[in-house]
This record gives C-alpha cells, structure tokens and sequence, in this order.
C-alpha cells in the first residue's frame, strides 16, 4: 500500500496537479490577461513575478458575478478609475492613476477616512451618523505594535506611514506577469520604466482592497490597454489665417501655413536629446530640416500635395563597451593580442513620423478699408447716423460680408449685419451701415466664401452732428465728413459658427492630427499660439460674442 501511495505521488507530479490548494498572484490577477501577452518577461524594477503565493485568508478572492460584491461597500458600489499618458516611448517612463469614486455623498477626509458630505442627500437621506468608515478610530489598526495582519498578498509588511498619513487601500497593479503592491488613499499613482516592457500594446490590471477589521475585502478591479512604441508619438497642429475650416486639411494658396510639432514626452525622456525637424512638402521645393518644431510654408499652385515630416531625437545613453578587434603590430606580434575600440556616439537615435494629404485652392487672402463716407439722409434722427464703407480686398471675390459694431471695449455686441456681398469693378465693395449716435466704435468686418474668411477691425469715432471735419487722410488716420477712423492693431478670435467651421480637438485651436499608426490618444495636449493673426487689424477681443 505505501508503494502506491509513492506512485501516486509521483504521477501527481508528474502530471503538474497542484498537491494544495495555494493560490498564486497570476490566478487571482490573470483572469484579463491579453491575448497576445507571454509568460516570459523582463524583470520590471520593482516588481515581483506573479508565480508567488498569494495570502487568500487575509485577501479572499472574489469571482466576477459573486452576489458579496454587492455588500463589498456601505451604499453601493465603488468604481475604479485607471489611466495612463500612454503612448510612451521605449526607454521612457509611463505612469498609471487609479482613482476611486465612491458612491453618492461620500468622500475621503483629511484623516484618511470615508465621510458623508454635508447637506448631500443620497437614496437614504440624510445619514445622522458623518462617518462611513472611520478607520482612524479602528482599534485593531491603531495599535501599532501588532503589525502581524499589517501586509500585503504575498505576506510582505506594510511601510511605515509617511507624515502619519496612513492608507487604507490596497492595490495590486498586475502587468507583463509581474505585480506592484501599493497601499495608498483614493488616488495612486504608479511609473514603469518602459526598457524592459515588450513594444505593442500591453494590459495593465489593477485589484483594490479595503481594510475590513483583521482583514481586507475587494472594491473594484480595473484594467486598460496601454501602449509601448520604438517610434516618438508625434502630434501636429497646422494653421492659417484666413482659412474658414480648421479641420478639412483645406488651405489657402499663397499665405502661410503655421505647422507647430507635438511630441508626446511626458515622463521627458527626450529632454537632453537632440531633434531635428525634416519637412517635405511635396510641392517639389526639397527637404528642409531644423531643430524647430515649429515651421511655417506657403503654397504657391493648387492642387494635392503629400506633407511628409520625419522627427529625429539623438537619445544620450551608455557608451557601448570596447569591441575587441585583432592587433594589426609588426611580425612576430601576437596574433591573438587585441585592442580596444570604443563607439564615441554613445547615442540612440529614435523617429518619429507623421503625413498628411492638404489641399490648397484660392482664397480671399486681405481686406482693407478704401474709404469712409458720412451719409445724410432726409428724416434720420439726429444723433443717428449713416456711413459707407468701400472695402478693397485681394484673392477671390468673397460671397458674403458681415459687419459687427460693438462698444469702445469690443466686450458687448450692439448690432450684426450679413448680406450678400456686391462686388464692383477693381475688387471693391461698400456697406451702408447705421451708428445710434456719436461716440466711438469698434467695427469689425468679415468677408467669405465657400473656402476662406478675411477679417478687418476698427476704432471709429464719430462725433456729433454740429461738428463737421474736411475729409483727408494723413499718418494712417482717415478723417471723413463727421467721422473719425483710426485702424490699430487688436486681436479678434470672434468666429460665429456660420462663418467659422471648427470641430473643436481637446483644446486646439489648430487643426490636430494624430500620428497614424498609433492605438492610443494623447490625453492632454495644448494647441500652440501662432504669431499670425486671423486679420490684418485685429480689435475685437475674446469676449466678443454674437446675440
């Protein structure tokens, strides 16, 4: 009989059946793990392999579906928040945030612990009681000398608290068959150097625990898809003045288009390298490179055209160590002797890419004031008043024309006015446009048509009507019969979304478009400030708005 017992024993083995019931870090954690993810890793800093035991009586482990995970919290269900700054760049550091969002009307205070909000009212009411779960006053976790349920799945202890700070969460951050463990608050963070992390993308999987008298139980689980990429994830705003739609990939021939270059660096691996631009614009006019990431270029044919831009980053490193080669000395030498030669680059070089197909076609490209002439009409009230408005413009003949008169400031709107514009001879056109009585404007005209849009501000004054001045132009300043013009340099960013398309992307200004090749988006990018103006007398200010 003991002889069976032993050939059992060594079928069980040799079969890979478990003798116990032990769990492991990769049986808890791995249930999501992605399909194209292998078992064989680089160790991460840090980090421990998942094959490691796991401490179920202290962590119990809980199956999706499983009716505790509706008790797992007072007043609901809390949720897990997970993101990262992903794309990175191989070599670089990502980071990972795991926030928490607990059910209506609860918090974390100061301490550490999880309060109702004052005057919130949830499903049940009021609560008498401020305290959801006042762990600060927990017997059990107050005493400090007893620090034996004080530890982590795998049986490692707590750290020590910073600043009496202590957390009351625990999180196990699963990736690449390795874990974190992290105790923390609502809200951790965690960074992964990306040097031994495989290119693609990855899953990262978080399980959160709560302190539960002697023991911990589970809140939320959580995972995203994050990415590694051996090519710098590159970003590209482009703009023009005068262009009506910042998002067709639309321009206009003959005026400059801004290209400002984004590169996606948040852990700023990139710093201390050294990038140079390569542009083709695909008009034949050759390849220009700066260490700029901001460039500007003008099309002077319509048509399609390719936009090709390679960015280069020299990424200091470690030297390579000395390539041992076979001595070249005199006869009689020893033929095996070696010399040292060492790489003197010590440089990685990383690319980065980006296209884009743009279309150019023409445009209304200025707009100028001619003249200004006072208008005396028969019957108008007499602090009214009435002036025309001949414009000059170059480019294509424009089929609409708005005029927006508004206060001294260019804050408050008092009147729009769009028409069809009536083009004459020599690119001229004139409004009629009536003023409730003296004092100073800020007028503000608009031309467009299908493709562009032409901006042209002023300050006019306008005195009353028992003051009359011959009409001259001198030092830039236009004097008409009862009307004072000055035209000074000012900023309008007033688009009304009849005359201005624009899909908003984040918080660009610009037309923004993603590298391709990329799975995933850059979070928090800011568009650049050009130097170019969308007119050529910019007055009215950001608060401009139209009723």
């Amino acid at each position: 009989m003991e002889c069976l017992y032993h050939i059992l024993g060594f079928l069980l083995l040799a079969s890979g059946l478990p003798l116990c019931a032990t769990k492991r870090f990769r049986d808890v954690l791995g249930s999501g793990r992605h399909p194209g993810v292998t078992r064989e890793h680089n160790q991460l800093h840090g980090w421990s392999s998942d094959e490691n035991d796991w401490n179920e009586k202290l962590y119990p482990v809980w199956k999706p579906g499983d009716a505790r995970w509706e008790n797992s919290w007072k007043g609901g269900r809390v949720r897990a928040v997970l993101t990262s700054d992903s794309p990175a760049l191989l070599g670089s550091n990502i980071t990972f945030v795991v926030n928490l969002v607990f059910p209506k009307c609860q918090k974390e205070d100061a301490n550490g612990d999880i309060v109702y909000e004052k005057n919130c009212r949830n499903e049940s009411g009021l609560s008498p009681d401020p305290y959801v779960y006042n762990w600060s006053k927990d017997s059990v976790w107050g005493n400090d000398t007893d620090r034996s349920q004080h530890m982590f799945p795998d049986g490692r202890p707590f750290p020590h608290p910073h600043r009496g700070k202590k957390g009351n969460f625990v999180y196990i951050f699963h990736t690449h068959g390795q874990y974190f463990q992290k105790l923390g608050r609502c809200s951790v963070r965690v960074s992964i150097n990306t040097t031994n992390l495989t290119l693609g993308p990855q899953v990262m999987e978080v399980t959160i625990y709560r302190r539960h008298g002697r023991a911990y139980i589970p809140i939320a689980q959580v995972k995203d898809v994050y990415v590694v990429t051996d090519e710098i994830p590159v970003f590209v705003t482009m703009f023009q003045k005068n262009d009506r739609n910042s998002s067709d990939e639309t321009f206009l021939r003959d005026l400059p288009i801004m290209f400002d270059v984004f590169i996606h660096d948040p852990s700023h691996f990139l710093n201390k390298s050294a990038i140079d631009y390569k542009w083709n614009f695909g008009d034949n006019t050759g390849l220009f490179i700066s260490n700029n990431h901001t460039s500007n270029h003008t099309y002077v044919l319509n048509g399609t055209f390719n936009l090709n831009l390679t960015v280069q980053a020299a990424v200091p490193g470690p030297c390579l160590p000395p390539v041992p080669t076979p001595s070249l000395g005199p006869a009689g030498d020893n033929p095996l002797e070696l010399s040292q030669v060492s790489d003197e680059n010590c440089q990685i070089y990383r690319y980065g890419y980006f296209k884009a197909t743009i279309t150019i076609v023409e445009g209304i490209l200025e707009v100028n004031i001619l003249q200004i002439t006072d208008v005396l009409m028969p019957g108008l009230h007499p602090d009214n008043s009435l002036m025309d408005f001949t414009l000059t413009f170059k480019g294509t003949i424009p089929t609409e024309v708005c005029t927006i008169i508004a206060d001294p400031t260019c804050q408050t709107t008092q009147n729009v006015v769009c028409s069809p514009a009536d083009v004459h001879e020599m690119h001229l056109l004139t409004m009629r446009r009536a003023f409730n009585g003296p004092g100073t404007y800020c007028v503000n005209f608009t031309l467009q048509d299908d493709t562009s849009l032409a901006l042209m501000s002023t300050l006019i004054s306008i005195p009353g009507k028992d003051t009359a001045f011959p009409l001259r132009i001198a030092n830039g300043i236009l004097i008409s019969l009862g009307c004072l013009v000055i035209i000074v340099p000012v900023i309008v960013i007033l688009m009304y979304k009849k005359h201005k398309k624009y899909i908003p992307i984040e918080n660009s200004s610009g037309n923004v478009i993603k590298s391709k090749g990329l799975h995933a988006c850059l979070h928090h990018a800011t568009a650049a400030i050009f130097s170019g103006n969308q007119e050529k007398n910019p007055l009215l200010q950001d608060k401009l708005g139209i009723p």
